[in-house]
């Protein structure tokens, strides 16, 4: 009840623009092709996909905060925008963003809630969010409910940030970011009270692989009383990988942009 509260407080109670949604066909977690690639997935409810403008097209055009909206393709919120010549596009809501307030892209503006420039006129200790990776091509990190990067310092063409998972990274200085932390910052204490509430974000049951026939999963004995192990080394992927403690990520040509690597849970 209480997140209920939260939302009637702070969103605007109005439809969405229908000019900026979009209809996805559900995959349910298939390829092109119709094989599954992710599994657990289907089902849900309908929703209607917002376009977000994650690039700077309005630059130097002010713009007023109409709606504050819900997303229900992302955790944080959404803000409706209505610029001088009349468009309407949606960005993602910071924290602090309330209707009414006036929003500015800029290469240079006044570093307040909103507001979206080049981290190069970004003075340093600053939050920002929706950063780009290459200048020109739209935010592409720190976008969930919450999640912020700090500026540390300019040097050399690159901003340094800490990432919200810690990391340490440059960034191109003429990449434009957003001033400000993502919206909902309490998005990470939302409790689901009964199974339904997964089933309605198109999450489907998981099996533990020990519950299944031995022909189902590395880890299924054939059932019996009580619970036994695996009976393995290490746990397994239902194809026989080794699932956990191994490493995934393949090596990146953004690798050398990583000043410190995240700390360690």
């Amino acid at each position: 009840m209480k997140t209920k509260r939260k939302y009637k407080k702070v969103l605007t109670k109005k439809k969405p623009e229908k000019r900026l949604l979009l209809t996805l066909k559900k995959r349910a977690g298939r390829s092109r092709s119709g094989r599954i690639t992710i599994r657990h997935r289907g089902g849900g409810a309908k929703r209607r996909y917002r376009i977000i403008d994650w690039g700077q097209q309005k630059i130097n055009i002010p713009a007023k905060v109409v709606a504050l909206e819900y997303d229900p393709y992302r955790t944080g919120f959404i803000a409706l925008l209505q610029y001088e010549d009349g468009e309407k596009r949606y960005t993602l809501a910071p924290q602090g963003l309330k209707v009414g307030d006036e929003v500015l892209i800029s290469e240079k503006a006044e570093a307040k809630i909103g507001n979206r420039m080049k981290l190069k006129n970004i003075p340093s200790g600053t939050m920002v969010y929706n950063i780009e990776l290459q200048p020109g091509g739209g935010g592409k990190m720190v976008r969930s409910a919450g999640a912020g990067a700090k500026v540390l310092a300019h040097e050399g063409g690159f901003s340094h940030l800490k990432m919200p998972s810690t990391e340490i990274r440059k960034v191109r200085s003429e990449c434009f970011a957003t001033v400000g932390q993502v919206s909902k910052s309490w998005h990470r204490f939302i409790k689901h009270r009964k199974a339904g509430d997964i089933r309605h974000k198109r999450r489907r049951p998981q099996v533990r692989g020990s519950a299944m026939n031995p022909v189902d999963h590395p880890h299924g004995h054939g059932g019996g009383e009580g619970k036994t192990s695996i009976g393995l080394p290490h746990p397994k992927t239902p194809w026989g990988k080794i699932a956990r403690g191994v490493k995934t990520r393949k090596r990146k040509s953004t690798q050398k942009y990583i000043i410190e690597r995240r700390k360690k849970k």
